[in-house]
């Protein structure tokens, strides 16, 4: 049996740390290019509010507000 986490986002001074089972991980994240912490069954990633999309990709995280010129 699974378990039934959903997906946690708590904004912090400087980014925001998320809670979530292997499933629902990004690829920055299962490729650990962002910092990664696995506690039993769940990941705790930490994204930076300062962190830029890599060689013009575009950001594979919904969270983050796109810039506007």
């Amino acid at each position: 049996m699974g378990i039934g986490l959903i997906a946690v986002r708590i904004k912090l001074p400087g980014g925001t740390l998320k809670m979530k089972v292997y499933r629902e991980l990004r690829g920055r994240e299962r490729s650990r290019r962002i910092p990664v912490v696995k506690i039993g069954p769940v990941y705790f990633t930490w994204w930076s509010s300062r962190l830029r999309p890599l060689n013009g990709q575009p950001g594979d995280d919904p969270d983050r507000s796109k810039a506007t010129p």
